[in-house]
């Protein structure tokens, strides 16, 4: 049975190509998330190509999956012209330099409307602003991964139900896949806690847009109980999910091609320990 690649979001400080890559060494990561832009900015630098060369060559020596996460400011969805279109060109770039790494895929939360009336705006200006950019992809491309967010507020994607509607948004393009976040879903309401509660909530995953788009993992502990809407993640273990639901993660086929990356508090020893455990875990799957 295949099983998920295990890593961690990476520091870039001094470079990707010595910080990021030594980090993942470090911990013993199988695949990184890393920033590739100021992640509270709207800053979009011009790329240092050498670096990026090293960067991908040495990921490719030491066969690490990497992928990116867009800045936090992205909000598709957003009222505000300046922000939404802002957030246009930053997704546009995110996935230009996700190519420029080589990584798999590129994350963006999926955002809120921010005002109530403004819902079915937002579902119609993410169409307009994204399909230019999504119709520009090719295979060499990375995928665009959507992030449901912890269901605050006006959350354009409250709970997983609602992520059809934001792929019919974007015309269920075929590079667009989804990236779960297990503090997040949980904050949101589904009781992946409870026995079976995480098979149950990756089949309604599965049953609403497909195996093939669950692309990536961000495995994170929560420090509030389910359906708090509070997106605070904690170690694993060490929160309000607790192991077992981990274990139960990585034995569904849904997760086979998923890497798992951490989110949680902490730097090397802390992540090690982390992806340790979940190592040891996924060994005991048959």
């Amino acid at each position: 049975m295949a099983t998920p690649r295990l890593g961690a979001h990476t520091p870039t400080s001094g470079g990707m190509a010595k910080r990021s890559i030594a980090y993942a060494q470090e911990i013993g990561a199988e695949a990184i998330q890393v920033f590739a832009s100021n992640p509270r900015g709207w800053a979009m630098p011009d790329p240092n190509r050498d670096a990026d060369e090293l960067f991908k060559s040495k990921a490719l020596e030491l066969n690490i999956e990497t992928y990116v996460h867009a800045p936090f400011l992205i909000n598709l969805g957003s009222p505000t012209v300046s922000t939404y279109e802002n957030s246009v060109a930053s997704t546009a770039y995110s996935l230009k330099r996700g190519r420029e790494i080589g990584s798999k895929g590129v994350v963006i939360h999926t955002g809120s409307a921010v005002d109530e009336g403004h819902i079915e705006k937002a579902w119609k200006q993410i169409n307009k602003g994204m399909m230019p950019v999504l119709k520009k992809l090719t295979d060499e491309d990375p995928w665009l991964l959507l992030e449901p967010t912890a269901g605050q507020g006006q959350s354009l994607v409250k709970k997983l139900d609602d992520l059809t509607k934001y792929f019919d948004a974007l015309e269920w393009h075929p590079k667009v896949g989804v990236c779960l976040d297990t503090c997040h879903v949980f904050a949101a309401g589904h009781d992946i806690a409870k026995k079976g509660g995480m098979t149950q909530t990756l089949d309604l995953l599965v049953s609403l847009v497909g195996i093939e788009r669950i692309q990536l993992i961000h495995a994170n502990d929560s420090m509030d109980v389910c359906g708090a809407l509070k997106d605070r993640h904690q170690n694993l273990g060490d929160g309000e999910i607790g192991i077992k639901p981990f274990e139960e993660l990585l034995a569904h086929p849904a997760v086979a091609n998923a890497p798992l990356i951490l989110e949680t508090p902490g730097m090397e020893p802390e992540h090690g320990r982390e992806v340790a455990l979940l190592k040891k875990m996924r060994a005991k799957i048959k």
